[in-house]
């Protein structure tokens, strides 16, 4: 961290105004609220009644959503059949935040380059004040080098340029409609994973000095960086671990276990064992059927969702399309777990009284 991050007590932010490639682009910015009386450019899939009652099943802390929004393959699931391509990036949110099982989405463009206040205000102006967005943080802040630089990257673990680049900007633009900033740190390296306690330091003074008031969650690629000095750094700081399913990383049951959850809840189901990045593109494109059905991971996250509904704490779950091939159709496999997962405890619960 640099020295004027160390130096500064951390900065309190309002969240109602001023004061691995998991990328898939949502194209330009700019204003896509259709004027009143206007015909939406992109119109919603008719309601599907069977996830409109799931919905109406889940513990109301519990917020899905998907890795992104602009994808053709999903049109009859989430959008209108005939939704225009074109338009799915800028105009297809609004559709997307009326699918009832669908209440919150990852900006993962974030992590590539910052936003403007101004850009992420544009997409909350699309959604409902209850919609979240879980948003990931520059990778100029979690990477310890960057490709195509020599040496080490100057921004890397620096709080200033976090809190101006990222937590700043997300804060005023979103308000209350901003849900997890998402810290994603890819593989560290060596000299990291040998020195884990060198990795929950450096990860204390970064969080401790980060503005108060957004929730931090931090996900990892390293499991050798999931220590107890983590799992302290992480309690010290308020912040959370980020439950992740991807090869990188051990089970979500293990995790759980590494890391025990404190606190709000902030999960991603993104890619299954066995496959790289652009393996699963090339076998589910256009991402619109579950090719590959993991019940166990989902069945993980669905005991994630409940335990959390027990701590009455709000859970945020992404599921990216790579998961099982279709993440509108993963969420809404998903949401069956969950309800089915609560049935059966209650049901347990009442035959053992």
């Amino acid at each position: 961290m640099s020295s004027r991050g160390r130096d500064k007590q951390p900065r309190q932010l309002g969240l109602f105004g001023p004061g691995d490639r998991e990328h898939d682009a949502q194209g330009p910015d700019s204003r896509a609220t259709p004027r009143p009386g206007a015909t939406p450019k992109v119109q919603p899939a008719p309601l599907d009644q069977q996830a409109a009652e799931l919905a109406a099943r889940l513990p109301e802390g519990l917020r899905l959503g998907t890795s992104s929004w602009a994808f053709p393959g999903w049109r009859g699931a989430v959008y209108a059949q005939g939704a225009p391509q074109r338009h799915l990036s800028r105009h297809g949110l609004t559709a997307y935040a009326q699918h009832p099982l669908l209440r919150a989405v990852g900006l993962d463009r974030t992590f590539y380059a910052p936003l403007r206040a101004e850009t992420f205000a544009e997409y909350a102006e699309q959604v409902p004040d209850d919609f979240r967005f879980l948003v990931k943080a520059w990778q100029e802040v979690t990477s310890p080098t960057l490709s195509r630089r020599t040496g080490l990257n100057p921004n890397y673990l620096d709080a200033d340029c976090a809190a101006d680049r990222c937590v700043g900007p997300a804060v005023e633009g979103l308000g209350q409609k901003l849900g997890p900033l998402l810290l994603q740190f890819p593989p560290q390296g060596r000299d990291l994973t040998r020195r884990p306690e060198v990795f929950a330091e450096r990860l204390h003074a970064f969080l401790t000095a980060l503005p108060r008031g957004p929730r931090y969650a931090v996900e990892l690629r390293d499991e050798q960086l999931m220590t107890k000095r983590y799992t302290q750094a992480l309690e010290d700081a308020g912040a959370q671990h980020g439950y992740v399913a991807h090869p990188r990383m051990p089970s979500i049951a293990r995790q759980l276990e590494l890391v025990p959850p404190r606190g709000p809840t902030t999960a991603r189901w993104m890619l299954r064992h066995g496959l790289h990045y652009q393996q699963a593109k090339e076998r589910y494109e256009p991402f619109d059927a579950l090719a590959d059905p993991d019940p166990q991971t989902r069945n993980a996250f669905a005991a994630l969702a409940n335990d959390s509904a027990l701590r009455d704490v709000e859970t945020v779950v992404i599921v990216n399309n790579k998961a099982e091939g279709c993440s509108p159709l993963s969420v809404l496999e998903l949401a069956r777990a969950v309800v089915q997962a609560s049935a059966d405890a209650n049901a347990h619960s009442t035959s053992g009284s």
